[in-house]
């Protein structure tokens, strides 16, 4: 699926929706360059999906942040800093791809092994000579 969301409203708009059909135990992976809008996107998915901190900081730094949402846990990591698999592998990132947990990573490139074959994938790039707007693709998976 692709679809061009043309300001930072659709891209809330987006999340709402996909974040409607997420269930604990999903995966979401959420790649795109520098400045694509992989944290306003996940920003916004942890709020449909009941998160209600005030902060919602990029876990660049702690790589993880976790959160209670409406019927579940979710987990925020970004897999940015790190060098290769074996870090994640060694603080037990596995045990958030499970119920309760929704996760959602952003630079999952970083880490593709650990992932599953149900991931759900999604792209975000911008959009030359329109600076607010997105091409978002994404897999099937969550469509079905």
């Amino acid at each position: 699926m692709h679809k061009r969301l043309n300001s930072e409203a659709e891209t809330i708009e987006f999340a709402n929706e996909m974040s409607a059909r997420l269930k604990p135990g999903d995966v979401v992976a959420i790649s795109g360059d520098l400045g694509a809008g992989k944290s306003v996107l996940a920003r916004a998915m942890m709020r449909a999906l009941g998160v209600s901190d005030t902060a919602l900081p990029s876990p660049t730094y702690t790589i993880i942040q976790e959160y209670e949402g409406r019927g579940c846990r979710v987990a925020h990591m970004d897999w940015y800093r790190l060098s290769d698999e074996s870090e994640l592998g060694a603080i037990g990132v596995r045990e958030y791809f499970m119920p309760p947990w929704i996760c959602l990573i952003e630079w999952p490139e970083r880490a593709y092994g650990l992932l599953s074959g149900s991931t759900i994938h999604l792209n975000l790039q911008c959009i030359e000579g329109a600076p607010e707007a997105r091409m978002l693709e994404a897999n099937d998976r969550i469509w079905t």
